[in-house]
């Protein structure tokens, strides 16, 4: 069976003039069009080709080679490309943009920005539309995650406390403000580790690992950065918290942990506003 919004596998079935006629192989008058442009040079009838299919401008369902950014059932960022009266539409890189009505926007949506989005179907159109109420589509059970696994997140909506998340494409996180090293924007979608889990289900991720994988990491990230300023970095014990998250992406707390990590193991120099590579014994001073 050929599904609208979906990428999926069909034989093509028939040529024509202006492209090709591709089946499932087993319901042979169920037919959709895949347009000339789309079909390699090499085609033969009965190939099988790896397609997404939606509606076209004429709602008539159409098989296209070029991959969107989701479908039907994913939660993806995508920016607006137009606004108009009754919905807007954004950029899911296809020809045809989608569209997301009025009545499914959880916030009045503005051209240029970027928001996420659940894709469905409309089954009146039948054909791919996208809703930004989220939370509808979030699941409310306890979640069983547990400290320090790695998940999927996609970034949702800023709040006073930091950033909302969706995790797994089905339940809801917090980000807190003050735990972000790095440039974050809605629909972003990103790695995260899960720090707590609340009594009520709720739970707070964090951008970088924990514990001890997280200072292994990020003493790495350190050192390879000194090596490839020629073993000299102008950051040091009491530079500030903001040159520390530009340069690094992490917290004051945890570079001067790093730093004194690295020192120990004989691996720098620590100064005040500098970092040194340790010389080896016996190394004689550029």
């Amino acid at each position: 069976m050929i599904e609208i919004g979906k990428i999926q596998k069909l034989k093509i079935g028939r040529a024509v003039d202006f492209g090709c006629y591709l089946n499932d192989g087993e319901h042979l008058e169920d037919e959709v069009l895949i347009p000339g442009k789309y079909l390699p040079e090499d085609f033969e009838v009965g190939d099988e080709i790896e397609v997404f299919v939606y509606t076209d401008h004429r709602s008539r369902p159409v098989a296209v080679t070029r991959m969107p950014k989701g479908q039907i059932g994913d939660i993806v960022g995508l920016k607006v490309k137009q606004v108009t009266n009754f919905g807007a539409f954004l950029d899911i890189d296809l020809e045809k943009d989608l569209f997301v009505p009025n009545k499914e926007q959880a916030v009045d949506m503005i051209e240029g920005r970027s928001y996420l989005v659940k894709l469905v179907m409309d089954h009146k159109t039948n054909r791919m539309i996208g809703s930004s109420k989220i939370s509808a589509f979030l699941s409310q059970d306890c979640v069983e995650f547990e400290v320090g696994e790695e998940v999927n997140v996609h970034i949702w909506q800023r709040t006073d406390l930091g950033y909302k998340v969706v995790i797994n494409g089905a339940f809801q996180g917090l980000i807190y403000s003050n735990e972000i090293f790095e440039q974050v924007t809605i629909g972003d979608s990103r790695k995260a580790y899960v720090k707590k889990v609340r009594e009520d289900g709720k739970v707070d991720l964090s951008l970088q690992k924990q514990g001890y994988d997280a200072v292994k990491d990020m003493s790495a990230q350190v050192l390879d950065k000194v090596i490839e300023n020629g073993g000299v970095l102008d950051v040091g014990d009491k530079s500030s918290p903001e040159e520390i998250k530009d340069e690094f992406g992490m917290s004051k707390k945890n570079f001067k942990k790093i730093l004194g990590g690295l020192y120990k193991a004989g691996e720098i120099e620590i100064f005040d506003y500098q970092i040194k590579l340790k010389k080896a014994e016996g190394q004689p001073e550029e």
